[in-house]
């Protein structure tokens, strides 16, 4: 993280008013022009700014500026921050070398043979590229379909392997979701229990003694007769 000055203008009206410092060395401390520092003093600048002093915010110790006021060649510095932060990665739009953008189709195809329940606009955000692109690929009717060769994606570098993983699960939590939807349509459990009950009665019932001896002597009289 670059150490930078908290608010420069309001630190600058500060050290005029409570310093002894040059308008060089508070315009090189603040980077600003020795102009302005100089309208500041003046008061044709920063009439409306408050002064902030830079000593309590730590930016600055009280030696240092009595280093510069003593010597007007001295160059006062910032003090070094106690705790670094580390500045925030913006996440900026995925860029295709023109090198890597002829791979494109090999991992649609890939991604088509290997995750089929993959959206088109899911494998489109993935990799960059356009529907009609996949609809072609699928289809077999690309301009260069007789030479596609299904690659993998990460490895081309067209997308990372996390990237790929968390489409792949949503996906996978999307096709779930239609399954469940699909079984809706089972009986409900109280209509599976009667079911049952009434299939265990009547294989009691065909197992009762009186009834197998009664289909006995009149199967056996219809063979004599």
């Amino acid at each position: 993280m670059v150490n930078q000055l908290l608010m420069p203008k309001a630190t600058a009206v500060w050290l005029v008013d409570n310093t002894a410092l040059s308008f060089d060395q508070i315009a090189v401390f603040c980077k600003l022009h020795p102009l302005e520092v100089k309208a500041i003093a003046d008061g044709e600048s920063a009439q409306g700014i408050k002064g902030l002093n830079p000593v309590i915010t730590g930016q600055i110790t009280s030696e240092e500026i009595n280093k510069g006021e003593k010597d007007i060649t001295y160059r006062i510095k910032l003090s070094e921050p106690k705790v670094y932060i580390p500045e925030n990665k913006r996440r900026t739009s995925r860029y295709t070398p023109l090198s890597r953008r002829q791979d494109r189709p090999n991992a649609i195809l890939w991604l088509l043979r290997n995750h089929a329940e993959l959206k088109d606009m899911q494998i489109s955000r993935l990799i960059g590229t356009t529907k009609s692109t996949i609809e072609q690929v699928r289809n077999r009717n690309h301009w260069n379909s007789v030479n596609l060769i299904p690659l993998d994606p990460v490895t081309l570098g067209l997308c990372s392997q996390i990237d790929l993983d968390i489409e792949v699960e949503r996906a996978a939590k999307t096709r779930d979701s239609v399954v469940l939807e699909e079984d809706s349509t089972l009986l409900p459990t109280s209509a599976t229990e009667n079911f049952f009950l009434m299939a265990k009665k009547r294989k009691t019932d065909d197992l009762d003694a009186e009834k197998v001896f009664s289909r006995m002597s009149l199967r056996n009289k219809e063979e004599k007769n």
